[in-house]
């Protein structure tokens, strides 16, 4: 196949759009963006043993108002489980819906006080199941699924969580999903019951608006002299 030439037009355009793109990040423009990011469907001490829990993180960099916002597994059902009583949930933190109650699941995991846990939840989890995260307008705003068939790791006893934020993005936990071990990168422990995760505390670097602003601006360049070479 014949490579086309890279004309000065079409560099001008390139470098405008990825300046463009770096101009907002500079500046901060509001963007939500929430995810989920651990889950933990069983394990031991009981339904009271602080086991089942969904980590819920806002990666965007505005705060987001969780009022009218739901939670449902596989049966897809917006409203079904309410997440109002998270409130406002500021860039990079992460809230919690538990099986156990609030005061059981700080308890079990010596949970400090800024985490927001939702607790009591009915709705559980299946060895095989999905998360489904609505917002106030009933519009899906992430969804998890897993199962062994897809290479998810057995969150039973210890916390799934992704390897990356890219690992975020699939709809499907898959291989790019691992089991949290004492002592890993997420900061993961052992509770008083014997499990292990690490329940508020996402610890995936998120880049700062500035940071993408300058990869950006420079992914721009190198690829504008990169067509120059070849023309």
């Amino acid at each position: 196949m014949t490579r086309q030439p890279f004309t000065p037009a079409a560099l001008r355009t390139a470098l405008a759009l990825a300046l463009a793109i770096a101009g907002a990040a500079a500046t901060g423009a509001a963007q939500a963006n929430i995810q989920i990011t651990e889950w933990m469907y069983t394990g031991s001490g009981g339904a009271q043993g602080g086991i089942e829990f969904i980590e819920f993180t806002n990666l965007g960099n505005a705060a987001v108002d969780f009022t009218g916002w739901s939670f449902d597994d596989d049966s897809r059902i917006a409203g079904t489980v309410s997440l109002s009583a998270f409130g406002l949930v500021a860039p990079g933190e992460s809230v919690i819906l538990a099986e156990s109650t609030v005061a059981n699941f700080r308890s079990v995991w010596n949970l400090a006080a800024s985490v927001t846990v939702i607790g009591s939840n009915t709705t559980n989890l299946g060895g095989g199941d999905e998360i489904n995260l609505f917002d106030a307008s009933n519009t899906l705003v992430d969804r998890l699924t897993y199962n062994t068939g897809i290479g998810a790791p057995v969150a039973n006893g210890r916390s799934g969580t992704p390897v990356s934020l890219a690992a975020l993005l699939p709809d499907n936990a898959s291989s790019s999903w691992v089991l949290s071990a004492v002592g890993d990168a997420y900061g993961s422990y052992a509770s008083s019951t014997g499990n292990v995760a690490n329940p508020g505390l996402f610890a995936l670097a998120v880049p700062e608006p500035g940071t993408w602003a300058l990869w950006l601006a420079g992914l721009g360049i190198v690829a504008g002299a990169a067509a120059r070479r070849r023309t």
